[in-house]
């Protein structure tokens, strides 16, 4: 999802950044007192007459850019992203226009805004095979011609649909994504999904095609699952052996749900970033990967998804311990961005293989696959799109950790961040929960809680007592919100009451009464 957001007057876009004297103290790290975070917040000048509001105008100006062709009510715009080819460099980008980028983002509180994503795998009713593109083309041009979306193209392949600040869109194997709009409530985001839910089966049902919610495809191994005609999805596959065990399974055989959101200042983005890689693990009160058995193998990880991280890119993916560094900020995430393997550049409506090269070299116009050229904030910002951490920094915060699921647990996830992230007095006791865990034991559970989720030893209890706390925090929030959204958090608090997470359920139905068939599970978890 991309969401253009316009900076606040106490974060405007900057041209030259200069940091105060007591960040190199480190006292402009995570502030540890209201002082130090009223200096955090200051600790960046901008200088509102500004070359860089010039190239950030490059990306602010997308959804005007007029690249679509229309037609009838509809209109069919190119491939993301559309606009490169009218994007002209009139001077280098600087390690600064890039942290500015990155700070244009912040906005006041009540501009806050709620943005869900969801995939998940659709499939054959018949056979259970997954749906060919073909199958998948003539979904998206109905639900275009039915529910007037406009249609999003690669060449002659349809890729996707967009409609308002909503779009549609398609994964590596063919997952159905609905990268939802920014919206102010929990009500809006849950009816969101159940009107897409339905305009999505008012037409698949009459093509007998059906969706799974669930994490991971129990029943397709990598050569049953078509690969979707998108040039970036092509560079991925070539590249993702080379750099992990199991990145192609992540490609082609996941399903998320992830919740973005905003932040007010530097200091803000940290606070959040840092509640959000630290609980990170208690997402186990969401999956719904159907694991311990997939594809004839069978495994002792009930989180396979969440295993899968560990082994696809670790140049691009994890829990980034820095971000918990005094030095932290926009900054520090730019340098980190600027070493982080890139995947290709877009130009002239194609996609360059880039692969492993270096952005840092991209922006000295050292680039092996584009020699002496430079990059564009578009170029910036798809770069930013392949990096896979658990909490992912663009001009919002990207809370990446769950697994799919069915519709009600699509809701309850941006409910259980928004409780937490959004509020004040929850954020502040996340941090002072968290704020002694220490690196390694931050990873521990990263490690861990794939195999033995909430009930993962932590210190002198489980992870489920550490879920516990959490959930209340975040029901507090909700509740101090006022938007009586705490109904949300049901299916979530069932979780942490019993014990048992809904891949240990699906795990006990596959041994008892499905008899050792996954079959079931397109039945079972069925929108």
């Amino acid at each position: 999802m991309t969401l253009i957001l316009r900076a606040s007057p106490s974060c405007r876009v900057l041209t030259d950044v200069t940091r105060c004297t007591i960040r190199r103290s480190g006292v402009c790290g995570l502030a540890k007192n209201a002082e130090a975070s009223r200096m955090k917040e200051t600790c960046v000048s901008f200088s509102s007459s500004s070359r860089y509001s010039a190239k950030i105008s490059q990306v602010l100006h997308l959804d005007n850019a007029g690249i679509g062709i229309r037609r009838g009510r509809r209109s069919i715009v190119a491939a993301s992203p559309p606009t490169e080819d009218a994007v002209v460099v009139t001077e280098p980008l600087t390690k600064e226009d890039l942290v500015g980028y990155l700070a244009s983002g912040c906005k006041p509180k009540e501009k806050w805004r709620i943005g869900t994503e969801h995939e998940k795998f659709g499939f054959e009713f018949g056979t259970l095979h997954p749906m060919k593109y073909e199958q998948i083309a003539e979904l998206l041009n109905s639900i275009a011609e039915r529910f007037d979306w406009e249609k999003v193209m690669e060449g002659d392949y349809i890729i996707g649909l967009k409609q308002g600040k909503q779009s549609i869109s398609l994964e590596p194997g063919g997952q159905f994504e609905l990268s939802g709009a920014p919206l102010e409530t929990l009500h809006q985001t849950c009816a969101e999904v159940n009107s897409h839910l339905y305009q999505v089966k008012a037409v698949a049902e009459e093509m007998g095609i059906g969706f799974l919610g669930i994490g991971f495809q129990p029943k397709w191994g990598l050569k049953d699952i078509p690969v979707m005609p998108k040039g970036r999805y092509e560079i991925m596959r070539n590249y993702m052996p080379k750099v992990g065990s199991l990145g192609l399974d992540m490609m082609f055989r996941t399903c998320t749900v992830q919740v973005n959101l905003d932040f007010s200042s530097e200091a803000d983005m940290i606070r959040k970033f840092r509640a959000g890689l630290a609980l990170q693990p208690v997402r186990t009160l969401l999956p719904f990967v159907f694991t311990g058995v997939f594809y004839d193998v069978f495994t002792d990880y009930f989180y396979w998804n969440s295993h899968i991280w560990t082994d696809t890119d670790n140049n691009r993916a994890g829990m980034l311990p820095f971000v918990f560094d005094d030095s932290f900020g926009f900054e520090q995430y730019v340098d980190y961005a600027l070493d982080v393997p890139m995947y290709f550049v877009y130009r002239k409506k194609k996609y360059i293989d880039c692969a492993g090269m270096s952005f840092r070299d991209f922006l000295a116009g050292k680039l092996p696959c584009l020699p002496g050229e430079l990059p564009t904030l578009n170029d910036w910002e798809n770069h930013l799109t392949t990096i896979f951490p658990e909490v992912r920094l663009k001009r919002y915060l990207e809370m990446r950790g769950a697994d799919g699921g069915p519709w009600r647990r699509l809701c309850a996830l941006p409910a259980f961040w928004v409780g937490l992230l959004y509020d004040e007095d929850s954020l502040q006791n996340v941090l002072d929960m968290t704020a002694d865990w220490t690196t390694g034991e931050r990873q521990m559970l990263r490690n861990k809680v794939p195999k033995t989720g909430l009930k993962t030893p932590f210190r002198d209890g489980l992870l489920r007592h550490v879920a516990q706390d959490v959930l209340k925090l975040s029901k507090d929030g909700l509740e101090r919100r006022g938007f009586k959204e705490t109904g949300f958090l049901n299916e979530v608090a069932e979780v942490v009451r019993t014990g048992v997470t809904p891949a240990e359920k699906l795990l006990d139905m596959y041994h008892g009464k499905w008899r050792e068939s996954v079959d079931p599970v397109f039945e079972e978890l069925l929108y």
